[in-house]
């Protein structure tokens, strides 16, 4: 079995591994350190996201760098912020004890002076984006005339985010004696078109080769209704209290409305997407390496380059529409030599993607059904029995207020305090899910409604039940998305988000589906309340749903007839 000491790795860069816990190279690494430090041509490495490629490339390039020349020497370019910033985070990492190496992370959403700053510092090895990098190319603020090693990190990546033509106007930049490295997981057209065109005679090497899958992650899929993907989520996340994962929604503003939705229904989640500023991403990813977060919601974009250890699933929530994507979502987990789960909750119309996906990975997805209410309530017990087992009690710091909740609990049988205990513990999941209906599809059978299955589904819709519709004088002009409303309907009913069906906001008033069962009940708290100093109005609308009420001209004559009477 190979070791680093075996690759012709110099002491210092060892020395570094060591203090970082590595023991031994991964497959990738072995094949291609050996090859990038003794040869002198180009390369082209195929291997899935989470199989160490940064330290694959990176430890031969280190070597590459004479600190005494102040020019930048090596060039690494990567797809996202947070794979630029990761790269850069890692070659430092590298480099502990190699005096001299200045590594500069150059990427979108920060200070461009402080990055120009420092490259004018002497920075020897910088890591870009590929639009940031041509910003300073054109401000004449970076020179790469002087590059020795070019790196394209991700190609597949930053060719399917439109970055062709930046990538061919930087490599321009550099020399054409350079050594070029392309580190890849799909090998497609475009790669290979970049490969030909900017790379002399590159030796190939696959390691696991392209378009297939990790084997240490296992594929699953669940199958239900568009309008229970939510709850189907819900449940797979209660079913497993050690559940550390990252969900990935096709849109920004699907992912932004996913987290809040988890949130509000107690879940510790947060989203991670385009339109967060650079403090706000970093604050997110904060919490969530911190496990802070149980749940990180995220588009495909704003996910590259996380690396997170131990995430035990990648659950889509959308099926992506690309091979390549669905391939580098799910190597988010499964990293380093562990193992993960990447989860697909689709509708009966997906499961023909889901063969697709099968002939092109040559691996075999599992079929899951969701969980049951019975099984999330003895899965959440056992969790909550191991815990309490495992807990270390401080007996220093509870000694002093031991004999008076002795004294307190005496009256209490054991049965009766267990009983206790797990009732306080599991108030929520035994509401949840006493009697909770099926949500699986019934895959043998041939009559689904297919006007049901083409629902569109809206986070947090659980009812197939009867719906009421609710008027309300509050809109967009009151600074009113979904997720506020939906946020200001919960805080005013004292409802979840389950029991909200669609939400029809217009400029100054809305439509809200309610549950039928809890509608008199939630309109009932509406009788005193205000919004900014102005009174709430609520009224039945005459469209029974938010769906229906798109036909609502009596109501919309009748409603803003009381909004006017509001600002008399």
């Amino acid at each position: 079995m190979a070791s680093f000491e075996t690759l012709g790795i110099r002491a210092e860069i060892l020395r570094a591994l060591t203090d970082l816990g590595f023991k031994e190279p991964t497959p990738v690494q072995a094949r291609t350190i050996p090859m990038l430090l003794q040869g002198h041509g180009d390369v082209v490495a195929l291997a899935q996201t989470g199989t160490g490629k940064t330290a694959a490339f990176g430890i031969p390039l280190l070597e590459a760098i004479d600190v005494e020349d102040r020019h930048v020497q090596a060039l690494v370019l990567a797809p996202t912020r947070e794979l630029c910033v990761q790269i850069a985070k890692d070659l430092e990492h590298f480099a502990k004890h190699l005096p001299g190496i200045r590594v500069v992370p150059v990427y979108g959403g920060a200070n461009i002076r402080e990055q120009i700053r420092g490259i004018q510092r002497g920075a020897n090895v910088v890591v870009a984006t590929p639009g940031r990098l041509i910003d300073l190319l054109e401000r004449e603020a970076v020179a790469l005339d002087q590059v020795r090693v070019a790196v394209l990190d991700e190609a597949d990546e930053m060719l399917n985010m439109g970055f062709q033509e930046d990538i061919t106007t930087i490599l321009e930049r550099t020399p054409a004696e350079k050594r070029t490295w392309l580190f890849s997981a799909t090998m497609g057209q475009e790669v290979r078109r970049i490969a030909g065109n900017y790379m002399r005679e590159a030796e190939e090497v696959s390691v696991g080769g392209g378009n297939k899958a990790n084997e240490a992650i296992t594929h699953q899929y669940t199958v239900v209704m568009a309008r229970d993907r939510y709850l189907a989520l819900r449940r797979f996340v209660d079913a497993d209290p050690e559940m550390f994962a990252i969900v990935f929604c096709r849109t920004k503003q699907d992912t932004q409305e996913l987290a809040e939705h988890l949130t509000r229904d107690g879940y510790n989640a947060d989203a991670i997407h385009g339109d967060l500023s650079q403090q706000q991403r970093d604050r997110v990813m904060a919490r969530y390496r911190a496990k802070n977060l149980q749940l990180l919601i995220a588009t495909d974009v704003a996910a590259r380059g996380i690396d997170v250890s131990n995430v035990s699933h990648v659950v889509h929530f959308d099926l992506p529409g690309e091979l390549e994507s669905y391939t580098h979502r799910s190597g988010r987990t499964g990293r380093a030599g562990k193992t993960g789960i990447s989860l697909s909750i689709i509708g009966s119309r997906d499961i023909a993607k889901i063969r697709g996906l099968e002939r092109q990975l040559k691996v075999r997805f599992g079929y899951v059904r969701v969980p049951d209410g019975a099984e999330i309530c003895e899965r959440q017990l056992l969790a909550m029995v191991r815990r309490i087992k495992e807990v270390k009690v401080d007996q220093e710091g509870i000694g002093r207020f031991l004999d008076a909740v002795q004294l307190d609990l005496a009256d209490l049988s054991r049965e009766e305090l267990i009983q206790r205990i797990v009732s306080l513990e599991f108030e929520r999941v035994l509401k949840n899910y006493v009697g909770a209906r099926d949500l699986n599809v019934d895959l043998a059978r041939k009559d689904h409604n297919p006007r049901e299955r083409k629902e569109k589904s809206e986070f947090g819709r659980a009812h197939a039940g009867p719906m009421r519709s609710m008027f309300i004088n509050l809109g967009t002009k009151d600074g009113f998305d979904k997720g506020r409303m939906l946020g200001y309907l919960c805080g005013i009913t004292g409802l979840t988000g389950q029991h909200f069906g669609r939400i029809l906001l217009k400029d100054m008033y809305s439509f809200i589906d309610i549950d039928a069962n809890h509608f008199d009940e939630a309109m009932g708290h509406f009788k005193a309340a205000n919004y900014k100093g102005r009174k709430v109005r609520v009224d039945e609308g005459s469209g029974g749903g938010a769906t229906g009420a798109r036909d609502f001209k009596a109501d919309k004559k009748r409603f803003n007839k009381a909004r006017y009477a509001d600002q008399a």
